[in-house]
């Protein structure tokens, strides 16, 4: 199979939308990323997969900690900005959690330690212990074919 098959099969799975944010140096950076899962429930795991051209990828290894933010239907700017494809011209709304750096109207921040690293293929995947967990209400953003989506309930049936 070549690429472009691969990736149009990876397209049709939906993904929420995050922004992978970090501090070092008293600098503040971001990546936008939809490869994000949980682990474990005891202990408390998640992992993330950044690129290994992503400049990301040295950060979070100097820093030792990430927040996985999980975007609300409203951050799609927030998104593109950190996947490098618009700049805003906004302020970003940052506030921190256990010392990591979070985005304020995200519907899920979660701060992480990281426990380990794996290499594999061209990405490494960090795997976080969960430090802290903060929730919003809102709908969130969504990534389906390469395109941002929102969601919309399915109206249920009712059997008579």
């Amino acid at each position: 199979m070549n690429d472009r098959t691969f990736r149009n099969a990876m397209g049709n799975f939906t993904t929420g939308v995050t922004v992978i944010t970090t501090e070092t140096n008293g600098e503040i950076h971001g990546m936008t990323a939809n490869a994000f899962m949980s682990v474990s429930m005891d202990p408390k795991l998640v992992v993330i997969s950044v690129g290994d051209n992503a400049s990301m990828l040295d950060k979070i290894k100097q820093s030792g900690n990430y927040a996985v933010n999980i975007l609300s239907n409203e951050q799609q700017d927030l998104s593109m900005h950190f996947a490098g494809q618009r700049e805003t011209d906004k302020e970003i709304p940052f506030q921190t959690v256990r010392g990591v750096p979070v985005i304020e109207g995200a519907i899920a921040q979660i701060t992480c330690e990281v426990v380990s690293e794996h290499v594999e293929g061209d990405h490494t995947l960090f795997i976080g212990r969960v430090t802290d967990v903060q929730l919003e209400e809102h709908e969130p953003l969504v990534f389906f074919k390469g395109k941002y989506r929102t969601l919309s309930p399915i109206e249920e049936t009712v059997k008579q």
